[in-house]
């Protein structure tokens, strides 16, 4: 297979060079100046390597743009995945602590008409809003089940290199991974003194900013990239009061 791909290559070559002394020898025939047309070699000779240096030097951006897209749509999948199996349902069970509940799902309520600047101004949204969460000790046990059955599915994820590229994504799934460790390590939520509360409800606050500016910007790859699956997501939208999949 090597082989042939030299012998191909051999080929081409020899085929272009022989066009290239064909049109000489008919400009020679035609204009039998051989003075300007050793002129006109040396001088796209002599520019020859600043052809090369421009072309290389666009190939290897349109290569690097269309790598980067590459990766990018890969890294989406897993994204996606993630919000399938923890990050919907993070949002909804999470989202009635959070202080300014009503306020967060009001930037939130996705439809099928948001454009980019929406999206947009959703994330600005979140960033200026303040949370604060307030889970009690009635409710940390049901988390500490849910997360402690997807452990072995967020260190998958963690092992994935192509993550390196999303650092946002990361530090969303290594917060979480955090919660994790510290409801793992707590065997009784009885009699907790509020000093540990409020450390575990900062946890959960850095998972939850995490999780919306990450959801936002899934939700608006889906809706430029896969429209068919945008159009589920908004249905099923974790941040609304009663999601319906069905289409009215």
């Amino acid at each position: 297979m090597f082989k042939k791909l030299i012998m191909n290559k051999v080929w081409m070559a020899g085929i272009l060079f022989t066009v290239s002394l064909a049109l000489y020898g008919i400009d020679f025939t035609f204009l039998g100046n051989m003075r300007e047309i050793s002129t006109s070699f040396l001088g796209n000779l002599a520019f020859l390597p600043l052809y090369v240096i421009i072309v290389t030097l666009m190939f290897e951006k349109v290569l690097k743009e269309r790598e980067r897209h590459s990766v990018m749509r890969k890294l989406n999948m897993v994204i996606g995945v993630f919000f399938s199996e923890v990050g919907n349902r993070l949002l909804k069970e999470l989202s009635p602590h959070l202080g300014s509940c009503a306020e967060l799902k009001s930037h939130l309520q996705v439809t099928g008409g948001w454009k980019d600047g929406d999206f947009i101004q959703a994330l600005e949204e979140l960033r200026r809003c303040e949370l604060k969460a307030d889970l009690d000790t009635a409710t940390l046990p049901c988390l500490k089940q849910f997360l402690a059955e997807k452990r072995n599915f967020l260190v998958s994820l963690l092992e994935n290199q192509n993550l390196l590229e999303h650092e946002e994504f990361t530090d969303l799934l290594w917060s979480v991974f955090h919660v994790v460790e510290e409801l793992e390590a707590r065997e009784s939520f009885d009699h907790m003194p509020q000093s540990d509360i409020d450390h575990i409800n900062g946890d959960i606050k850095r998972v939850f900013g995490y999780l919306t500016r990450e959801w936002v910007m899934y939700m608006q790859h889906l809706k430029q990239d896969y429209p068919y699956l945008f159009s589920l997501a908004v249905r099923l939208n974790p941040m609304v009061d009663s999601p319906d999949p069905v289409v009215y």
